[in-house]
C-alpha cells in the first residue's frame, strides 16, 4: 500500500516526458483496491483541501483517480472563465466556449478530422489577413462583431495557440505505451509569437502571449530557450496560474537536462503555489538520490519553500518525518493537513477489525481463530507507531497549526486505537468547539465518538448498550439511505461494529445474536455465494426461527434483525429444500407454503423431463407445455408418490420421479430450486460448502426411482432408457468420488480419464443395441459413442 521513495516504477520513460498545458503527461495506473471506505474510519476529504485529494493515502498511483487523466482539460474552466470576462458584452458564453474547447467527440473516436472550431478559427484568420469575406466570416458575422478589436485579438490568439496544440495535446486516454514527445519545428512561428508578446500593450493579452511563448519554446527543438525566455521576463509577469504553468515547463526542461535537484525544487514551488498542479508536480518530483534531495533543500530561499519540498517528499516516503520538518519550519502550513490525514490512514492499515487471526499467516487457506475483545484490543494497540502518535500529540497540544481541530480529532482517534478512551473523549470534545460545521466534518466527529464509545465496552449491559443504540441505527439504517456523497468513510465502522458486537455476544454464548451481527452471513470463507453454514445445525436453525418470530424484541435485537439479510421465509425455503432432498415431500410442502413468494418461483425448464444430454440451457429454451412453480413441483411429486404407493402407472411415475429428483441435483436443469442465500450459488459444486455440495450432487434418490422404473418397464425401449439414466447416475458418482478427494483442482486431469465403461454402458451395448433409444444415445452421448466404437 505504501509507495517507496526513489524506487517507484513508472510506466512512462524519463526520456519521453511529455508536457501538456504546463503539466507532465503522466501515464500510470494501479490494480489495488482503492476504496478506503472499507478499511478506514478517517475521511481526509473532511478537512484537507480538494487539491490534495489525489495525494491521500492510496493503493493506486493517485487516490480516487488511479492515474491522472486531465492532461488536456485541467485548465479548461479557468481558460473559459478568463476569456468570458475579457470578452464580456462582445461574445456570449456559448460562443467563447465553442472557440476555446469545441464540440465534444467520443473519447475513443477513430476520426482524425480537424475539429470544426479549429477550422473556423483558421478561416477567420484568413479573413482578417486578406480582408475578404469567406463562408466562415459570413456565418460568424451574424453572431458576433468581427470588427470588434477584442474579438479579433481573441481569434488571432487562438490561431497561434492551436499551432502549438498540434504537439502539446496528447491522446485523451491511458496506454501502456510510453507517451512519445512531439516537437514543434517552426522556429519562425515561435519568434512571431514572442514578437506579439513584446509589442502587445493589453495586460490580459500580454500575459497569455507570454505563456504561449514559454509553451512554444518548451515544445520546440530548442528547449533551453524556455529557461532563457522565462528568466529574462519573469520579473514583469504576474504570479498567477499562467506563471506557475510556465514554471513547470522550466522544471521539465531541467529534468530533461538531468538537473534533478533544480527541477524538483521548481516542482515544489509550483506544488506550493498552484493547487491545480499538485497532482502533476507530485508525480514529476523525482530526486534520483539523497544528494539531489539535499541540493534541492539548499536551493530553497525561505522556510515556506523548504516546507513545500518536504510536503512532496512526504507523499513518497515518511509522512511523520515530513510533518515534523514542516511544523518546525512553518506551523501554519496548509500542507500539514493532507500529510496528517495520510499519517492517520497509515496507522489504520494494520488494525485488525475482523476479530480473528490466521493460524498460519503465510497460508491463505489456513483456518482463523476468533479473538476476544481484550485480545483484539491489545493486538491493535501494539501496531500504532509510537513516533507517529507522539508527534500528533505534541502538535495537538501546541495548538498553533492552521487547523488545530484537525490535530485534536486525529489525536482523539489515535487515542481510541491506543485504548485511552477518556483522553479520546476529551480531544474529540475539544475539536468540536472549533471545527467547521459542515456535514462531512460533523459526520466524522460523530463516527469517531461512536467508535470510541463502543470500544469502551468489554461486556454488554443494559446501561452501556443504550450509549450505542442511536449510532448503530444511524450507521446501519440512516446513512445508507440519506447520505448521497461518496467521501464519508462509514462502511468500515459499520462492519467493525458488527464484528465487535458479535464478539461480545460470542462471549455471552448467544449464537443467534452472533449470527445476526457477525456470523457466517458476514464472512463466508467458501465463495461469494457460498451460503450460510450456521443453518446446517438444526438447533441453530430452530433457535433463529423462534427468535425471529418473537414479538417482544429488545432495541438492540431489533437492530440486529434490521441488518440481517435473512427472513423467516428464507429459512422456511431452506427447510423445504432440505426436506425435498430427504424425500420428505409432505414436510417440504408445509415449509414452502410458509416461504411467501418463494413458493411461486417458476422453474426455467421442465423438471420432469429426462434427456440424454445434461444441458440445462437447452432445457430452459425448449418448448414447455406447462411451467412449474416450486409449489406445483412439490405437489406433483406428492401426487406421483401417492399413485406409486397405490401401484398406479408404476413405470411412468417412477421414471418421472427419477427425473424430478435428478433435475434438482447439480447435474439437472432445476438448480434454481436449491440456489438460495442459505444453500449458496455457483456454477460448480465446489463453490458450495461441503455439506451442501454433498446434498446437491447426491444421485441416490433418482437412482432409486430409475431402478423402480426399470423393474416396472415392459418394453426394451423403456428398459434402455432406465439403464441409461442409471448410467448417468453412475457417471455422476464417479465424478463426485474422483474430484472430492482432490486437494487442488489442477490435479483433476492427471490420470487423463474422462469416463469409464460403467455397468449401464455395458448393459446398454450388450442387451439393447437393437433399440431406437440406443441409437439416440450414440447420436447424443460422445462418451457412449466412443465406448461402443473402441
Amino acid at each position: 500500500m505504501k509507495r517507496i521513495f526513489l524506487n517507484k516504477l513508472f510506466l512512462v520513460s524519463s526520456a519521453a516526458l511529455l508536457f501538456v498545458y504546463g503539466i507532465i503527461y503522466a501515464c500510470g495506473g494501479g490494480d489495488d483496491w482503492d476504496f478506503f471506505g472499507y478499511n478506514s474510519n478517517f475521511t481526509p476529504e473532511a478537512f484537507a483541501d480538494k487539491s490534495y485529494s489525489p495525494l491521500f493515502l492510496s493503493g493506486d498511483i493517485f487516490y480516487g483517480i488511479g492515474f491522472d487523466t486531465e492532461h488536456n482539460s485541467r485548465f479548461n474552466e479557468d481558460i473559459k472563465s478568463d476569456w468570458e470576462t475579457y470578452l464580456k458584452g462582445k461574445a456570449d458564453t456559448a460562443t467563447v466556449n465553442y472557440f476555446l474547447i469545441g464540440e465534444k467527440t467520443p473519447m475513443y473516436s477513430s476520426e482524425k478530422k480537424t475539429a470544426q472550431n479549429k477550422a473556423d478559427i483558421t478561416q477567420l484568420h484568413v479573413f482578417y489577413k486578406n480582408k475578404k469575406e469567406n463562408q466562415t466570416s459570413l456565418k460568424w458575422g451574424k453572431k458576433i462583431n468581427l470588427k470588434e478589436a477584442k474579438i479579433k485579438s481573441f481569434i488571432e490568439f487562438l490561431y497561434l495557440a492551436q499551432k502549438i496544440e498540434t504537439v502539446s495535446i496528447g491522446e485523451d486516454y491511458w496506454s501502456y505505451d510510453p507517451a512519445v514527445a512531439k516537437t514543434f519545428k517552426d522556429l519562425k512561428m515561435i519568434q512571431s509569437i514572442e514578437n506579439v508578446y513584446n509589442t502587445t500593450a493589453d495586460p490580459f493579452l500580454k500575459n497569455r502571449y507570454w505563456f504561449l511563448t514559454a509553451k512554444a519554446y518548451f515544445y520546440s527543438s530548442n528547449k533551453k530557450k524556455t529557461i532563457e525566455f522565462f528568466n529574462k521576463t519573469e520579473a514583469s509577469v504576474p504570479k498567477n496560474v499562467l506563471y506557475y504553468r510556465a514554471l513547470s515547463y522550466v522544471a521539465g526542461v531541467h529534468h530533461q537536462q538531468n538537473k534533478f535537484a533544480t527541477s524538483n525544487y521548481l516542482y515544489a514551488k509550483v506544488f506550493d503555489k498552484c493547487p491545480q498542479l499538485r497532482t502533476v508536480t507530485a508525480y514529476c518530483f523525482k530526486p534520483k538520490n539523497d544528494a539531489d534531495w539535499i541540493k534541492s533543500l539548499a536551493m530553497a530561499k525561505n522556510n515556506k519553500e523548504k516546507a513545500a519540498l518536504w510536503a512532496v517528499h512526504g507523499f513518497y516516503k515518511d509522512e511523520a518525518e515530513a510533518i515534523a520538518k514542516i511544523y518546525d519550519l512553518d506551523p501554519k502550513s496548509e500542507h500539514l493537513n493532507y500529510l496528517l490525514t495520510r499519517l492517520v490512514n497509515q496507522q489504520e492499515q494494520d488494525i485488525n477489525n475482523s476479530f480473528e487471526v490466521k493460524t498460519n499467516s503465510d497460508d491463505y487457506n489456513a483456518p482463523a481463530v476468533k479473538q476476544t475483545i481484550v485480545e483484539n484490543r491489545e493486538a491493535n494497540k501494539a501496531v500504532i507507531k509510537t513516533k507517529a502518535f507522539d508527534l500528533v500529540a505534541k502538535i495537538a497540544a501546541a495548538g498553533n497549526t492552521e487547523k488545530p481541530y484537525l490535530w485534536d480529532i486525529s489525536l482523539g482517534y489515535l487515542q481510541t486505537l491506543k485504548g485511552d478512551y477518556a483522553a479520546a473523549d476529551s480531544n474529540l470534545n475539544k475539536a468540536e468547539k472549533t471545527m467547521p460545521k459542515t456535514e462531512l466534518a460533523s459526520y466524522q466527529l460523530r463516527l469517531l465518538r461512536f467508535v470510541n464509545n463502543l470500544s469502551k465496552i468489554d461486556k454488554l449491559t443494559d446501561k452501556n448498550e443504550k450509549t450505542i443504540l442511536a449510532d448503530l441505527n444511524w450507521l446501519y439504517q440512516e446513512l445508507p439511505k440519506t447520505y448521497k456523497g461518496q467521501e464519508f468513510r462509514y462502511q468500515n465502522a459499520a462492519q467493525w461494529s458488527k464484528n465487535y458486537l458479535a464478539t461480545l455476544y460470542r462471549a455471552k454464548s448467544n449464537p443467534v445474536m452472533v449470527e445476526l451481527f457477525g456470523g457466517d452471513s458476514h464472512s463466508n470463507s467458501y465463495y461469494w455465494g457460498g451460503g450460510n453454514a450456521y443453518y446446517d445445525n438444526e438447533k441453530n436453525l430452530l433457535d433463529m426461527k423462534a427468535f425471529l418470530a418473537k414479538s417482544n424484541k429488545s432495541e438492540i435485537e431489533k437492530i440486529g434483525v434490521g441488518i440481517y439479510y435473512l427472513k423467516l421465509k428464507d429459512i422456511n425455503s431452506f427447510q423445504a429444500v432440505q426436506a425435498t432432498y430427504k424425500n420428505k415431500i409432505a414436510e417440504a410442502i408445509t415449509f414452502i407454503q410458509q416461504a411467501d413468494s418463494v413458493q411461486y418461483a417458476v422453474f426455467l425448464g421442465n423438471p420432469f423431463n429426462g434427456n440424454i444430454k445434461d444441458c440445462h440451457d437447452c432445457d430452459h429454451t425448449a418448448n414447455q407445455k406447462k411451467k412449474y412453480s416450486q409449489i406445483d413441483f412439490l405437489n406433483t411429486i406428492k401426487a406421483m408418490q401417492d399413485k406409486l404407493a397405490q401401484k398406479e402407472e408404476v413405470y411412468t411415475n417412477s421414471l418421472l420421479l427419477g427425473n424430478a429428483f435428478y433435475n434438482i441435483t447439480h447435474f439437472g436443469n432445476a438448480r434454481t430450486f436449491y440456489e438460495t442465500t442459505i444453500v449458496g450459488y455457483g456454477s460448480s459444486p465446489y463453490s458450495f460448502r461441503d455439506s451442501m455440495k454433498r446434498m446437491i450432487t447426491n444421485c441416490d434418490l433418482p437412482k432409486m426411482y430409475y431402478q423402480k422404473a426399470l423393474e416396472a418397464a415392459t418394453t426394451k425401449e423403456q428398459k434402455a432408457k432406465c439403464i441409461y439414466m442409471l448410467a448417468k447416475c453412475e457417471r455422476n458418482e464417479y465424478y463426485n468420488n474422483k474430484y472430492n478427494n482432490l486437494k487442488n483442482w489442477w490435479e483433476a486431469d492427471e490420470d487423463k480419464i474422462n469416463f469409464l465403461a460403467w455397468s449401464g454402458f455395458k448393459v446398454l451395448k450388450k442387451d439393447y443395441s437393437d433399440t431406437k433409444y440406443y441409437q439416440d444415445v450414440i447420436a447424443e452421448c460422445g462418451y457412449f459413442n466412443t465406448y461402443v466404437n473402441q
